[in-house]
């Protein structure tokens, strides 16, 4: 019985990997491979919110400033964080309701990973499901094109000699070996590395601008514009709209209980980095932003910049992992793969996800406006509106909210207080976030693909410098040779 009883303690905190292995010697290896490979405490979902959270948008923040204006930019970065921490909250108290109710039921997750569709289908229907299922992996999807245009813009900035669309076909390529990664069990080193990467970017950004100073005549003339007001506001509100994986992160962890708070501190976190950066940046550089919505386009070449590029490439990888590998459990699952035990065979059946994410970044490789649009289309529905909801409707009964395994906090006002701040995000992200939004990014995306068109060489890049004319003197003879003009040396 008792041990019996440990089993069924295992499945409960999600440590499969050891409750199979328990009794067995660990060589040094198997402590190896824990240390860096298999993590599932507080602290790896820490690392995996935060670093997750603040990937290539931090270097789109400032651009967004020179949108709102610096008091604006401020206030929607606190106002959408709290935001965006509530529903992952809300997240996290559906996900631990549905495993209850199955447990009791005694479904053994050993072998699956549950995702944020199927707690929908389990607390609310398959309507629900469905709903839940298209707007998350249409968000992910679009999430992992962002990271992978975001790799080609960053490394344009190290090495101009290939334009940003054979840089996007290079890291396509790169970021499809994310389908060895099994889960996000497998990402404690990735995490950890990915946070102190960002934080390394976030501070050069700030101690860079401050340094360069104002360029001469800078205006901060933002907000100017209603459209480009609600562009930058859909921004931000992608920024802390990144909770879209926040079942799997909990599933990952032995304990996931423990969850509740996680996503809160790593938004606090994420604020010391995304403020001053953007801030900062705005200050010396001002409206040039809003031609340049990438901010290492504005500062100067150094060893320095070099090294923030390379670290925020590495980390958009470990974030293209982060958005797809969702995508990857869904693919696996509708095609009867998700419990083969074989890795290569997973892998292999993966691919085939990354191949329309490939082709969407060479199509719409606009820096800084998608974020907008799928920030005010896809984010505002996927991690706001629906969390919401459900938590509302999940809980409508008296009997629901009486039995319910995590009750609303008593600083909050219990279930009152939580159906006023839904009712509120609900009301708010659809008007502002959705409506306002949504028209904004949608106009502002279109003046995009009007100027530079669909499946843009090279998007935002400066143009070629034009050579200087030969000057033509009394002992010059009035036309080159002929050999000249085969290999174009001389322009008239």
């Amino acid at each position: 019985m008792a041990a019996a009883d440990k089993v069924v303690e295992t499945v409960i905190v999600g440590n499969y990997v050891e409750m199979e292995r328990e009794g067995k010697p660990v060589d040094v290896k198997s402590r190896m491979s824990k240390l860096f490979w298999h993590g599932g405490s507080v602290y790896d979902a820490w690392f995996s919110c935060a670093s997750n959270q603040v990937a290539q948008v931090l270097l789109t923040l400032p651009y967004s400033f020179s949108q709102l204006g610096m008091l604006s930019g401020i206030l929607f970065q606190l106002f959408y964080g709290l935001l965006g921490s509530w529903t992952a909250y809300l997240i996290s108290v559906l996900y631990v309701e549905y495993r209850t109710r199955k447990e009791r039921e005694k479904v053994d997750f050993r072998n699956h990973v549950i995702q944020w569709f199927e707690v929908l289908d389990g607390l609310l229907g398959k309507h629900w499901r469905n709903v839940g299922l298209a707007f998350n992996c249409t968000f992910l999807l679009f999430g992992s094109v962002i990271q992978l245009i975001a790799c080609a813009s960053n490394i344009y900035y190290i090495n101009d000699h290939l334009d940003k669309r054979t840089w996007t076909y290079i890291f396509g390529a790169c970021c499809a070996t994310t389908v060895f990664i099994p889960s996000f069990h497998n990402y404690r080193i990735w995490s950890f590395l990915g946070l102190l990467m960002t934080t390394y970017t976030a501070w050069y950004l700030t101690a860079a601008s401050l340094l360069h100073g104002q360029v001469e005549e800078v205006k901060h003339s933002g907000p100017s514009t209603m459209v480009l007001y609600f562009t930058g506001a859909t921004n931000i509100l992608y920024t802390f709209g990144g909770h879209a994986v926040t079942v799997e992160i909990m599933h990952a962890m032995w304990k996931p209980q423990k969850f509740k708070a996680i996503y809160l501190l790593a938004t606090l976190y994420v604020l010391t980095l995304t403020l001053p950066s953007a801030a900062a940046v705005y200050w010396a550089f001002g409206d040039m932003l809003l031609n340049h919505s990438n901010a290492f386009a504005l500062l100067p070449k150094s060893p320095f910049r070099d090294m923030a590029v390379v670290l925020m490439l590495i980390h958009q990888f470990i974030t293209f992992g982060f958005a797809c590998t969702p995508l990857y459990f869904v693919w696996e699952k509708a095609i009867g793969m998700h419990e083969c035990k074989s890795m290569c065979k997973r892998a292999a059946a993966r691919l085939p996800v990354v191949i329309p994410i490939w082709f969407l970044a060479i199509i719409f490789p606009f820096f800084g406006p998608i974020n907008s649009t799928v920030g005010s289309l896809l984010v505002s529905f996927t991690v706001y509106i629906v969390p919401a909801l459900a938590h509302m409707f999940t809980f409508r009964s008296p009997s629901a909210r009486e039995n319910a395994v995590e009750q609303p906090p008593k600083y909050f006002g219990r279930w009152a207080g939580a159906y006023t701040i839904n009712a509120f995000v609900v009301a708010w992200v659809l008007v502002v976030g959705f409506g306002f939004g949504g028209w904004a990014s949608m106009v502002n995306f279109i003046h995009q693909i009007d100027t530079f068109g669909l499946f843009a060489k090279c998007y935002q890049c400066p143009p070629p410098p034009v050579p200087p004319p030969h000057r033509l003197n009394a002992t010059a003879p009035l036309l080159p040779p002929p050999a000249s003009f085969h290999h174009g040396r001389h322009h008239l």
